[in-house]
């Protein structure tokens, strides 16, 4: 196994863990792009929900912006250099509940499309010990570069639902090239852990 990456996390506030590699590897069920230690993070409120569930909600695809995250900032989690950004992709509705259930069944139809359908709006920032990613941001959001050199804790873009997301998060990878066709997944934690699916990250 390769070494792990260790990171700050890409944020501050309450954010729900999702398909954490500290439940299963590959955490995500695909080894497909090199995501076999990915993990999601998904923008909650004090009570722990991203956004407030009515009855539509169960029927209906709802707007990004009733998400309490949608919006929030996502920083660079370590120092390094921007070798990827994108940032074009519109942010399309959320789905919770039945209508989660027709947006699974394209799931497949997004795979075979390509990284960009998956990933949406992203950056990569090359570091010591790999490369970077953070997708699903916010269209016409990034705030940075390819040749820059960003810190740790500067603001990279924004939180969206662009890409492969049900609702508005951030998914952050590491990989060991830039070419992500042919990349290896390389394992990840946050000052020096990983957390487990469902718990609550506070920063």
């Amino acid at each position: 196994m390769a070494d792990v990456l260790d990171m700050n996390y890409p944020f501050t506030g309450r954010w729900l863990v999702q398909n954490s590699p500290a439940n299963r590897v590959p955490s995500h069920g695909t080894r497909l792009f090199a995501t076999s230690y990915a993990i999601d993070f998904v923008p909650v409120d004090d009570s722990g929900r991203s956004a407030p569930f009515t009855f539509g909600s169960l029927l209906r695809p709802e707007p990004p912006e009733n998400f309490v995250g949608f919006g929030r900032s996502v920083l660079s989690p370590v120092a390094g250099t921007v070798v990827a950004s994108h940032d074009t992709e519109r942010d399309h509705l959320s789905y919770r509940g039945m209508s989660s259930i027709g947006y699974t069944l394209t799931q497949k139809r997004r795979a075979e499309a390509g990284w960009l359908a998956l990933a949406g709006n992203h950056v990569m920032i090359r570091c010591d010990g790999g490369v970077v990613v953070l997708c699903h941001l916010q269209r016409r959001s990034t705030r940075v570069r390819v040749g820059q050199h960003v810190e740790i804790g500067e603001e990279i873009g924004l939180c969206g639902n662009s890409g492969n997301s049900t609702e508005p998060h951030v998914h952050v990878q590491a990989i060991d090239s830039v070419d992500i066709d042919n990349a290896a997944a390389v394992p990840i934690a946050f000052n020096g852990a990983m957390p487990s699916n469902r718990g609550i990250v506070t920063v």
